[in-house]
């Protein structure tokens, strides 16, 4: 499995989740608001909402078997619910059953085609399987939602699916626009500075992992970045730094691997 979903997408869009799992609105004609349930003024309830939580939280401590028992409950307890089948998704993702996975988000999105999360998540999922195509048209459908209150998080996984794909002008594209919603949003920082450096662009690499390391703690990625960027700028001083900080902190990374491949 792809492990950008694990390490970056999955941990936003459990914290977005927090934001929409009780919205529920339905207007007075019995139909959905034309923007979906996630970020509405008013929200309702849904006998679901502590089972996602509680499925959230076994997933976080990779507690596996507990996160599916209660998102298999929270579907059980409201099958209208979107975000309770999003969360099923993510976990049957997780543990690597891709058909029950797609059949997941297939629901959630059927039960609110404008859920920016799900729209997210389910574009991820297709990213995943090299469905570019399909995947890009979910994360324009999640950014046409005026309510979704973090279209930063839809842009980005647009721009790695992107980059992922081969099509690095609009990944970079993507990635801009991710920082002019979230200046501070570090993954599209990272993206910014990986793409700098490709375009034999050094300063702004460097400015930008200047702007990542202020906002997140830095990884081996990163600081690997930080050490070639540093030697085609001849700071050999800053080179040498973040290498002490790699091998330091990820002694056993592939990235501290190819220090010795510069020095």
């Amino acid at each position: 499995m792809n492990t950008w979903l694990l390490r970056i997408l999955i941990p936003m869009l459990l914290g977005l989740l927090a934001t929409g799992c009780a919205q529920q609105t339905v207007r007075g004609d019995g139909g959905r608001d034309a923007t979906g349930d996630l970020g509405s003024p008013t929200a309702g309830s849904s006998p679901a909402d502590v089972y996602i939580e509680l499925s959230k939280a076994y997933l976080i401590e990779n507690q596996l078997t507990e996160a599916y028992m209660n998102a298999k409950k929270a579907v059980i307890v409201d099958p209208r619910s979107s975000n309770a089948y999003l969360m099923l998704a993510v976990i049957n993702q997780r543990l690597g059953q891709s058909a029950e996975a797609e059949e997941s988000y297939r629901k959630s999105v059927s039960l609110d085609t404008q859920n920016p999360v799900a729209l997210t998540a389910y574009g991820a999922f297709l990213c995943e399987q090299k469905r570019y195509a399909d995947a890009d048209a979910n994360f324009r459908r999640a950014l046409s939602n005026p309510l979704f209150n973090a279209p930063w998080v839809a842009l980005h996984n647009a721009g790695s699916c992107e980059e992922i794909a081969g099509d690095t002008v609009s990944a970079e594209r993507d990635y801009r626009a991710a920082l002019q919603a979230n200046p501070r949003f570090a993954p599209s920082l990272l993206g910014m500075a990986k793409a700098s450096f490709r375009d034999q662009n050094y300063l702004s690499a460097r400015a930008y992992l200047q702007r990542y390391a202020e906002v997140a703690p830095h990884t081996a990625e990163s600081l690997w970045l930080g050490v070639q960027t540093e030697n085609q700028l001849g700071d050999k001083d800053q080179m040498s730094s973040y290498g002490l900080k790699l091998r330091a902190k990820f002694p056993d990374s592939e990235e501290a691997k190819y220090l010795q491949t510069i020095e």
